[in-house]
């Protein structure tokens, strides 16, 4: 440590500036950025949930409203107009923020409102996934998989998995919004590791299928109706390479599919009905913790 240039106090040679206000670049400026806003939140009588540390959930008795903070991207949402509207003032008075109003765009996703609902969709990642990896002309596919495909770990190697790796990353978080696509890609990045040509034509499968469904979205009802239904399933030892069971799962909150997943076992299941039940307790325990985001 030492004295910046141009600010050497001579007299004391050996001692150094204390930084008052984080700035961007510094390693400590997100963490400092949301202790402020943390502690601002609080101090209005939000609460930090317990299960998400970035969700913060005002309760009162003619109203309820909740603010997600994604590094210095914020959303808000409740059900008291009026109060949202004082609420985003008195934020500004204290953080300097841009209020862009009703959702369209956030962390790539695209949002669309109409009378049936709120539609979620990445079309233009897709577009800049596509132009990526030079798939922007190629033609369409009706599936994201070849049915009874089998990959395995031999086969010859790619020259530069590099690109199957960013192939995997990008297509990953395209599953935010696209469940259709969640055991192709799981399946895939098993062999992230040495993949072979034969798995990069299945990411070129992929995007292939992405091409023609680019519009595809998840579509959020509007519903009365907030009971919670999972549904899961199981195979049993289909992993060429270890026998491990693929397990899927999904629940819905009323009408609208809130979460999913796709995903190998970690043991090896010595019955279609252990391999089951295993994926019944997965299901269970992303009910429970989704149940207690709202505690």
């Amino acid at each position: 440590m030492h004295q910046p240039e141009g600010f050497v106090d001579s007299t004391k040679p050996n001692h150094i500036c204390k930084l008052c206000k984080a700035i961007y670049g510094l390693k400590q400026a997100p963490r400092a950025w949301f202790d402020s806003l943390k502690n601002a939140l609080l101090s209005w009588g939000f609460q930090n949930t317990k299960s998400d540390s970035s969700l913060f959930i005002l309760k009162e008795k003619d109203h309820i409203t909740f603010l997600l903070i994604h590094v210095d991207d914020i959303l808000v949402t409740g059900s008291n107009t009026k109060f949202l509207e004082a609420f985003i003032k008195q934020l500004n008075a204290v953080f300097s923020l841009k209020d862009l109003r009703k959702l369209h765009y956030f962390l790539g996703i695209e949002v669309h409102r109409d009378a049936s609902g709120m539609y979620l969709k990445q079309s233009k990642y897709i577009s800049d996934l596509l132009k990526k990896f030079h798939m922007e002309k190629a033609s369409s596919c009706p599936t994201p998989m070849v049915t009874g495909k089998q990959f395995t770990v031999e086969g010859e190697k790619m020259k530069d998995p590099t690109v199957f790796r960013q192939a995997i990353g990008g297509l990953q978080y395209l599953t935010h919004t696209r469940p259709d696509i969640a055991f192709s890609i799981n399946k895939l990045s098993q062999y992230m590791s040495s993949p072979t040509v034969d798995h990069w034509q299945g990411i070129k499968r992929i995007l292939r299928y992405l091409q023609g469904t680019i519009n595809h979205c998840l579509h959020i009802k509007p519903s009365t109706d907030l009971d919670i239904a999972g549904f899961s399933d199981a195979d049993w030892a289909t992993s060429v390479d270890d026998r491990k069971s693929m397990a899927g799962q999904c629940f819905f909150l009323g009408e609208t599919l809130v979460s999913w997943s796709s995903r190998k076992q970690k043991v090896v299941s010595r019955s279609s009905t252990e391999s089951e039940y295993r994926a019944l307790a997965d299901l269970a325990a992303e009910i429970a913790w989704t149940r207690s985001l709202s505690c």
